[in-house]
């Protein structure tokens, strides 16, 4: 409950909206009680065939008449007391301080109907059905303004608890975006998704519960005590001497649900993993006819996540029926006590004073109603215990993420990056994703302020970890990667990526126009630099002459309205808009057509000058945009050279030239 109760201070600071919520809930609870107390004038006086003007002098009469019963008796008692024994006079004494406990009783009862007198006689009409009208208006009243501060309260919760789930989601939002690189690749979206959605609206549905029927029915339930305890308060408790047993039982099951429904949204997290892989590579899956063991897989996951909603409602189910069994065994013993006490005008019930004054049949049913008036909160408060649990898991996975640091930090005390371009040393570099299996080993590489290298090598040689070392997207596991002849984890992650500037093979672009995405990186760029930079990138043209807005059109998700070459185009075009002193190129051109090639080759030859370039590439047109041409093997520098130096001394370079580079050249 720790990570649910963080949550709630959330909700907590609104404090004004939260005022607004306990006022109405308590006028919500006033008038829910109010309406079972016009049980006592039905029962009482109307069906008797009384007005309230004779019920009031009628009630006077009959408790000033006991009263004087009780002091006859009393006067009596005292009497016999001069000539008693001492054993007799023990039992007198008892006998007479319960008299005079119901001799109290008596006159106060009294005193509160001739208070009441007064004013029955000013406001309430003499004839009985007219008093029957009286009371049917006041239900009426009392429930319009009762279903009135309802909605309110209703109203005010659900703002509240949108509230809370938006400033949650924006904290878990920003929170996963500084998670580091490796957990998306470890934990998939489809978890994330999972969390931010079904585990957040779960938290949400908790602050909906704790602060409205947690809040409004506890609140009725009270109103009900408040008025059976002030008919006899013994009664009420000899009543709930049941409690005890379904209320452990009901622990008991809160504990469950919680743990079932944890197991729901991981299962949940689960499927969204299988939905989100399974769309993503909708092409794949129809290329070679998966559809249907696809929709086996997802029906395994559909299924297990059945079973665990079906676990957490039996265990809801279990619930209901402790409720409704602890308010069933309540009435009960209420109505076996109550009516001993009213059939045989007694006030004891074995021994025990179970209430000061012997209880009329108006007084027992209004007892009744207000059990029965608490059973029906009683019963929601069903939901109320299932909905916390699931909030609490649901806390739980959202704050274990929101609570994870990532391990690519800001240092303490950062170092400043000089204005003018430095350069770039790998020393000693090794590195792996999982221990014991190495991707890079013992790397030394030395760039200069204006280099551009490129990198070539087989699949999985670590062309492209190498690249993500230097923005620090991952750290290596030994050695140091320098930038300035400062070692990179001594800078600040913002100023050193401001310094980068990355195309990849598989350019992303966001579901925003062409405009706002060449400026994505550089929010403050005006328009003219924006299009300078699309001139730049040999993407101006088709921008102004086929694109239907020209650079206010919408590039669809992921960029998906565009073709491979005008995406990496606009990339490219994003990454000149920067200006950054080092551009990483990882297989930018390998999956666009010739014609985009061509203009991106011509592009790069103009933009990577004066800066380090580092590009991973297997295109023979690229290589000769290097100054040197590294080559790399099983995690290891093999040779840096020229090509022609390469061609020479390096046969895997010559394989490669031979295989792949010649070919696509």
């Amino acid at each position: 409950m720790k990570n649910l109760m963080r949550a709630m201070r959330l909700a907590v600071n609104h404090w004004a909206n939260l005022l607004a919520i306990v006022i109405s809930s308590f006028f919500v609870a006033f008038f829910w009680g109010a309406n079972i107390s016009a049980l006592y004038p039905f029962v009482e006086v109307i069906f008797q065939g009384d007005s309230m003007h004779s019920w009031v002098e009628r009630k006077i009469d009959d408790a000033t008449r006991q009263a004087s019963d009780i002091r006859l008796k009393i006067d009596q008692i005292e009497q016999q007391t001069a000539t008693a024994t001492a054993a007799e006079r023990n039992d007198a004494e008892r006998a007479l301080t319960g008299l005079k406990r119901r001799l109290s009783a008596e006159q106060a009862a009294v005193a509160r109907t001739r208070w009441l007198e007064p004013h029955i006689k000013r406001h309430l009409p003499q004839d009985p059905f007219l008093t029957l009208v009286a009371v049917v208006g006041f239900v009426l009243i009392s429930t319009l303004v009762k279903t009135m501060f309802l909605g309110m309260n209703l109203v005010l919760v659900e703002r509240l608890a949108e509230r809370t789930k938006m400033e949650l989601r924006n904290v878990f939002y920003r929170g996963t975006l500084d998670l580091d690189i490796s957990t998306f690749t470890k934990d998939g979206t489809g978890d994330l998704t999972s969390r931010f959605t079904g585990d957040i609206d779960a938290v949400g549905t908790g602050v909906t519960t704790l602060f409205g029927k947690s809040l409004r029915e506890p609140l009725k339930m009270i109103v009900c005590i408040f008025v059976a305890a002030c008919v006899s308060w013994q009664l009420l408790l000899f009543s709930l001497i049941v409690a005890p047993l379904p209320l452990f039982l009901l622990s008991r099951l809160a504990s469950s649900i919680k743990r079932s429904s944890r197991r729901a949204m991981e299962e949940m997290a689960k499927l969204f993993d299988r939905l989100s892989e399974t769309l993503t590579g909708i092409t794949v899956v129809k290329a070679f006819t998966m559809e249907s063991i696809e929709c086996q897989r997802f029906s395994i996951l559909t299924r297990q996540l059945m079973q665990k909603s079906m676990r957490i409602s039996v265990y809801t189910s279990l619930t209901r029926m402790n409720n409704e069994l602890l308010g069933v065994g309540v009435v009960c013993l209420a109505i076996l006590l109550g009516g001993y006490l009213v059939l045989h005008k007694a006030t004891f019930f074995f021994g025990i004073q179970m209430a000061n004054r012997s209880l009329e049949y108006g007084e027992l049913m209004l007892v009744f109603g207000c059990l029965v008036g608490m059973a029906d909160p009683a019963r929601k408060m069903t939901d109320v215990f299932a909905s916390l649990q699931r909030a609490a898991a649901g806390a739980d996975r959202v704050y274990h993420m929101i609570d994870r640091r990532p391990t690519i930090q800001d240092p303490v005390s950062p170092r400043s990056i000089n204005k003018q371009p430095g350069g770039l040393q790998l020393e000693n570099v090794h590195f792996h994703y999982k221990a014991g299996t190495p991707i890079l080993q013992e790397v030394n590489l030395q760039i200069g302020p204006r280099e551009t290298i490129a990198i070539v090598g087989p699949n999985g040689c670590g062309k492209s970890t190498l690249l993500n070392l230097i923005p620090r997207f991952y750290d290596p596991v030994q050695g140091v990667v320098r930038y300035q002849n400062i070692d990179v984890r001594n800078l600040r992650l913002n100023d050193l990526r401001k310094k980068i500037g990355v195309v990849s093979q598989h350019s992303l672009l966001f579901e925003d126009t062409v405009l706002n995405n060449i400026r994505y990186g550089s929010p403050s760029a005006a328009d003219g630099e924006v299009t300078e930079a699309a001139k730049k990138a040999h993407a101006d043209q088709f921008i102004v002459r086929n694109l239907e807005h020209g650079y206010l059109t919408d590039v669809g998700q992921g960029g998906n309205r565009l073709s491979g070459g005008q995406r990496q185009r606009i990339a490219l075009a994003r990454a000149i808009l920067r200006d950054p002193d080092i551009l990483l190129l990882d297989e930018a051109t390998s999956q666009i057509d010739p014609e985009s090639e061509r203009l991106i080759h011509r592009a790069l030859e103009q933009f990577i000058r004066g800066r380090i370039a580092i590009l991973v590439t297997h295109r023979l047109s690229t290589l000769t945009l290097a100054n040197r041409i590294v080559v790399m093997k099983e995690g290891k520098i093999a040779d840096i050279g020229s090509h022609h130096e390469l061609m020479e001394r390096c046969d895997l370079y010559a394989r490669l030239h031979h295989n792949e580079f010649k070919k696509s050249a």
